[in-house]
């Protein structure tokens, strides 16, 4: 029965970890990108994003952290015999990795602050993309244990990463596409 309830809060604190995760850098990126507007909107956008950054990371986020992190202690105290198995070692080396992204997301977070942050928004978006990686390698390690397909599943994670790569790119040339022609009809109007 206490496995039971471990595995439950085990997922809800993933999901409600994942959700700040993602929506953390979201606002980073919306952040940086505030640097581009004129005073006094500049000003304002940037102290309201540190507010909601800082909620996110202390109310949502590191809180789905330390239930995640709880529950799977609790996991394997009920079955403890897991820790010998191949797959639990790689997906715990996947966790680690993942708690250091969110450990550095509060140090940009400090960045963003003091305004010593150098990441533009196009890297803050690539950024973005990691904890998604992280999950999809979790999961599937979590769900097939050692009967993970590991050649298509690493094929599988390439084209996932290039498909983000690609779609991020694609992104900038079309904002950046945007603001020429959005420049253009300025000029255009003023000139009429």
């Amino acid at each position: 029965m206490a496995y039971s309830w471990f595995k439950a809060f085990h997922i809800v604190g993933i999901v409600v970890w994942f959700a700040g995760l993602f929506y953390l850098v979201r606002l980073f990126i919306y952040h940086v990108e505030a640097n581009q507007e004129p005073e006094p909107a500049r000003t304002i956008l940037k102290n309201q994003y540190q507010i909601m950054e800082k909620r996110l990371y202390n109310i949502i986020t590191t809180p789905g952290m330390l239930v995640t992190v709880a529950m799977a202690i609790g996991l394997l105290t009920t079955e403890p015999d897991v820790l010998k198995e191949g797959w639990l070692h790689i997906k715990l080396g996947f966790v680690v990795l993942l708690l250091g992204y969110h450990h550095y997301c509060k140090r940009l977070m400090k960045q963003l602050a003091q305004d010593t942050c150098k990441w533009n928004s196009q890297q803050l978006r690539a950024l973005n993309e990691a904890p998604t990686v992280m999950l999809v390698v979790i999961v599937l390690l979590a769900v097939f244990k050692n009967n993970l397909p590991t050649d298509i599943t690493a094929w599988g994670i390439v084209a996932m990463i290039i498909a983000m790569v690609a779609t991020i790119q694609l992104y900038a040339r079309k904002r950046r596409k945007d603001k020429e022609k959005l420049t253009t009809e300025m000029v255009q109007q003023q000139s009429s």
